[in-house]
């Protein structure tokens, strides 16, 4: 099973080393497989596959005399010094920024379009808001892809995954390029972000594969840069190659380039889950020897589980939905995660009003207002550690991990005050703009790392199906923004849209609390979540 990429933010790591291995042997989700006694379980079926076995062996090839020793099945596994915890540091940076790489170029593609929407708009000749679907149905495909990428991996490896979905990116980029109408362009749109969606899924795997827990927080630091400030780069790289060459179409192009670099990149990049490595060393092994002795743990304990794709892809996709409804913690923070994912595309439409309608500045400068954003997504990561102290105060205790969201929640309504009060006047100094995109920027990252901590520690059992949930529901809430986000800005005003948005923010401020106070009886009623 997939541990969610949610997980590998939190600090301290929710999940131990054994619980890591635990998880990952498990074909579908299973409450209590993290419990004293789920884990004691684990333990009895490894020492039960390993005691079964007449010969263990590494992943080096054995001597032929090694096949004659018995009848019985020969046990392949990692040798002290093996696997890809054990990989040089230049090997696993490899991985690291390789892996950071596809997550900023499926970021930039979801928001470097922005760039130029009205030129795109205008070459098609459509109206803005049939343009502005491109954006809808490519962040759609964010949450659809991953019901089917996340369990595909797990049982033929992060690397084929990275490579399927880079290429239909690449390949589904291209009509975008090329769209003569409005049909070709939502078309490559939508199958572009289904496509692109596995990087988001799988990443978080290809980190925990690779770093012990104690070792991942700079590798988290690089990854966490990444994903957060790629939807604020894209349109600023968007803006001013619309600006600079007054051709949207060079928009899709640079990003078609940027997706076919990044592709070749995949190409050599190693695979780094341990399972599926001693799977092909089991079966090379097999073919060199012609026989069929050599397994691997795993393949041993999926047949004792009699578990199939076809369950653990049912799972994948009913369960999100079970925990979505039935669960509370899942549901309101998934409802105020979402909300801050549709602010952060609000603000893909509001820049541009303030900058460009009111103050007359071109694509590119207004791109580069987003660097604001950016800068309190810095801010935020760096104060993030802090958070470790916090913990201290109650550990073990998944309410601990809220202090963030809780401060992220007093600040995000005075973000998109000074945002509304600033930017819808031209003779107000463009800094104030800077300010509250600077401070919702920390809100967000504050509020994101926070509110999915918190889910993953509450239902740590089935966090992957937790995190499907929330996924989905962001997805399909910030792909809403585009179709009523402008609207919204011109027919209330800059200010009132921007007052609408802050009063909401008020409204839903007090869910953080709630569950801070009241999370632990709210876990206790529930069948499914973590007691302690």
């Amino acid at each position: 099973m997939l541990e969610p990429i949610e997980a590998e933010f939190a600090r301290p790591p929710i999940y131990t080393a054994e619980q890591e291995e635990a998880l990952r042997d498990e074909e579908v989700e299973s409450p209590g497989v993290l419990s004293q006694a789920g884990l004691e379980r684990h333990r009895t079926q490894l020492s039960r596959v390993a005691s079964t076995h007449l010969t263990r062996v590494g992943t080096h090839t054995p001597d032929s005399a090694e096949v004659e020793k018995g009848d019985g099945e020969i046990l392949v596994e990692f040798q002290e010094g093996e696997g890809p915890r054990n990989w040089p540091k230049g090997k696993k940076w490899l991985a690291t920024m390789s892996t950071s790489a596809l997550c900023l170029t499926v970021a930039l593609g979801s928001a470097m379009p922005t760039g130029d929407l009205s030129g795109t708009a205008e070459g098609l000749h459509v109206s803005d808001e049939a343009i502005y679907l491109s954006i809808t149905l490519f962040v759609v495909g964010f949450g659809v892809g991953p019901l089917v990428f996340a369990p595909l991996s797990e049982i033929i490896g992060r690397k084929p995954i990275y490579c399927i979905s880079m290429f239909f990116y690449f390949i589904f980029t291209l009509p975008s390029c090329l769209a003569k109408n409005i049909a070709t362009m939502l078309a490559g749109r939508m199958l572009a972000g289904i496509a692109s969606s596995a990087p988001m899924t799988n990443v978080g795997g290809t980190i925990s594969d690779i770093w012990a827990v104690e070792d991942r927080g700079i590798p988290m630091a690089v990854f966490s840069s990444a994903i957060f400030m790629g939807p604020c780069l894209g349109p600023l790289f968007g803006g001013w190659i619309s600006y600079k060459t007054g051709q949207w179409r060079w928009i899709y192009w640079v990003l078609f380039i940027l997706v076919g670099v990044v592709f070749a990149a995949t190409l050599i990049m190693p695979e780094t889950l341990g399972i599926v490595i001693l799977k092909k060393r089991a079966a090379k092994l097999n073919k060199a020897n012609k026989t069929n002795r050599y397994v691997t743990a795993h393949q041993k304990l999926h047949q004792a589980s009699g578990v199939t794709f076809g369950q653990t892809l049912k799972t994948a996709m009913i369960r999100p939905f079970i925990l979505m409804f039935l669960e509370p913690i899942v549901l309101f923070m998934s409802f105020y995660l979402s909300f801050v994912y549709a602010l952060l595309y609000a603000t893909f439409f509001a820049f541009p009003i303030a900058f460009e309608e009111i103050r007359g500045w071109n694509p590119g400068m207004t791109g580069v207002a987003f660097l604001s954003i950016v800068i309190g997504i810095f801010f935020a990561l760096f104060l993030m550690p802090i958070q470790e102290k916090l913990y201290a105060r109650k550990p073990g205790c998944p309410e601990s991990r809220l202090y963030p969201m809780m401060l992220g929640a007093i600040f995000l309504p005075i973000s998109l005050f000074i945002i509304a009060f600033t930017g819808a006047y031209a003779r107000v100094h463009w800094m104030g703009m800077m300010v509250g995109g600077a401070l919702f920027g920390f809100c967000m990252v504050s509020v994101y790392i926070s509110a999915n901590s918190y889910i993953v520690d509450s239902y740590a059992d089935v966090a992957a199906s937790a995190v499907a949930a929330k996924t989905l529901m962001r997805s399909l809430i910030g792909a809403s923004v585009p179709l009523w986000i402008t609207q919204l800005f011109h027919n209330l005003g800059f200010q009132y849209a921007g007052l609408f948005l802050a009063l909401v923010s008020c409204c839903i401020g007090f869910i953080p609390y709630i569950f801070f106070f009241k999370g632990e009886s709210v876990r206790k009623a529930s069948k499914r979540a973590m007691k302690s």
